[in-house]
């Protein structure tokens, strides 16, 4: 699958039916000006392909935001979500200095608001479809 995305790409897996991940998804679209990420829910076939290549458990990625760098690495929660930060337009950059912090605390606070992201911010009954102007920056 990976063979299949174009160099110098990373993607970005997101629960596709929670409205906090697709609001995250509309910020990191807004401010990827050099056009770096790419973008697959979770629930798809694509999504659950580059999961299984990785041998990360499906439902446990559910709770998680991945960030996969093809031919380098994979990132999930908190660690994801710095990662994804560094190549953010507008000074955003600024959020990968938390990764001083140790992870197992960071991923507290994002297992926190995983957990409880439905019945903060709600849920859709479908995946985001995306607008014909963004069609090309998502994988499914």
């Amino acid at each position: 699958m990976t063979e299949r995305i174009p160099k110098g790409k990373k993607i970005i897996l997101f629960d596709g039916v929670c409205n906090l991940c697709n609001n995250a998804v509309n910020f990191i679209i807004e401010r990827d000006k050099k056009d770096i990420f790419l973008f697959a829910s979770l629930q798809s076939e694509i999504g659950q392909q580059l999961t299984a290549e990785r041998g990360i458990d499906v439902e446990e990625a559910m709770n998680s935001f991945l960030l996969i760098e093809p031919g380098v690495a994979y990132y999930q929660r908190s660690t994801a979500a710095l990662e994804v930060s560094k190549d953010l337009s507008g000074g955003y950059s600024f959020l990968s200095y938390f990764s001083v912090l140790p992870e197992g605390f960071r991923d507290s606070i994002y297992n926190l608001v995983a957990k409880n992201r439905y019945k903060w911010f709600g849920k859709k009954d479908n995946c985001m479809i995306p607008t014909p102007e963004l069609k090309a920056k998502f994988l499914d």
